[in-house]
C-alpha cells in the first residue's frame, strides 16, 4: 500500500535529505587518487551522526557501510574497501539517513581524474535521464512514464544499458517503500501518480549491456561485461505545483567544481 505524505511529513524527509547532499558532498571534497572507500565512509558516517542523524545503509540486512561506494563497473551496493581509488576512476556514492523517523536518499558519481570521454559522456547522460524522469512525476501521470521517459532518453536516444533488475522506490519512514519507480516502461502504464507521493528516482545506467551479476561478497552489482555503470539518485515530492526534488546535488556540484582531482558533471541539454 502506498503511503502518502503531509507537507509536514515532507518537510521532515527533506530535512534528512539535507544531511544526505551535504554527506555526498563532504566524500567528494575528499576524492582523490590514493583515498579509500573506507575512508570516505568514516567521515561520512561522523558527519551523518553529528547531525543527529543515523546512517540507513549500515547494518541494513547486514550491509556493513554507512554508504554505497560503486567504483568504475560496479552498478551499485558497493561495499567500501580498503582498495585506493584511481586517477580515471567514477565513484558512485549512495548515502541514506534517517532524521527523525524519516529517511532520505540520495546518490552522486563523480569522475576522479582524466576519466575516459566515453565513460564522462555516460555520467552526464544519466545525471540528465534523472532529470528528465523527474519531470515526469506529475499528478495525474503514470509511474510507467518516468521509466520511459529515461528509457528513451538513455538506451533509445544513446544507446546505452538500463538495468532492469534495480529500480527506485517510494521513501518515507522506512528506506524502501511502494511503489516501485523502474527506468525503464511504457508512458500511461503502472499507477497513477497523486500528491503526496514521496519516491526515490534512480537510472543505473551501464555503458555497455544492460545486464548485471552479483559478486561473491553478496552485494556488489556490476555491469556482465564489466563496462562502467553510472547511478544518480534524488528523494522527490510530487505536489500540486508539481515535483520538487528534497535532495540536492548542488552540494556535490560544489565539491567539484572546489575539488581539483574532479571533474564537473554537467547536464546536457
Amino acid at each position: 500500500m502506498i503511503y502518502y505524505k503531509t507537507i509536514e511529513e515532507i518537510e521532515k524527509i527533506e530535512a534528512s535529505c539535507l544531511i544526505v547532499s551535504k554527506a555526498l558532498a563532504l566524500a567528494g571534497s575528499l576524492l582523490r587518487p590514493g583515498i579509500t572507500g573506507k575512508e570516505l565512509d568514516s567521515q561520512a558516517e561522523a558527519f551523518i551522526r553529528d547531525h543527529g542523524g543515523i546512517p540507513v545503509f549500515k547494518g541494513f540486512n547486514g550491509f556493513p557501510g554507512s554508504l554505497c561506494i560503486s567504483i568504475n563497473e560496479q552498478v551499485v551496493h558497493g561495499i567500501p574497501s580498503d582498495a585506493p581509488i584511481q586517477d580515471g576512476d567514477i565513484v558512485s556514492i549512495d548515502c541514506g539517513v534517517n532524521l527523525n523517523g524519516f529517511v532520505g536518499d540520495s546518490a552522486f558519481t563523480y569522475a576522479v581524474g582524466e576519466v575516459d570521454p566515453e565513460v564522462f559522456e555516460l555520467l552526464c547522460v544519466t545525471r540528465t535521464a534523472l532529470h528528465l524522469g523527474i519531470e515526469q512525476a506529475r499528478v495525474g501521470s503514470r509511474i510507467g512514464d518516468i521509466g520511459f521517459a529515461i528509457q528513451d532518453y538513455a538506451e533509445r536516444q544513446h544507446k546505452y544499458g538500463v538495468v532492469r533488475e534495480l529500480v527506485g522506490h517510494g521513501v518515507g519512514m522506512s528506506l524502501h517503500e511502494p511503489p516501485e519507480v523502474p527506468n525503464y516502461g511504457k508512458r500511461g502504464r503502472g499507477i497513477q501518480i497523486k500528491e503526496g507521493l514521496v519516491i526515490a528516482i534512480e537510472p543505473m545506467i551501464n555503458l555497455g549491456t544492460r545486464q548485471v551479476k552479483t559478486l561473491s561478497d553478496g552485494w556488489t552489482i556490476v555491469s556482465k561485461d564489466m563496462k562502467a555503470s553510472a547511478h544518480y539518485e534524488h528523494t522527490l515530492a510530487v505536489l500540486a505545483e508539481g515535483p520538487r526534488a528534497l535532495s540536492n546535488h548542488s552540494f556535490a556540484e560544489e565539491a567539484c567544481k572546489n575539488n581539483p582531482e574532479l571533474q564537473e558533471i554537467s547536464l546536457k541539454n
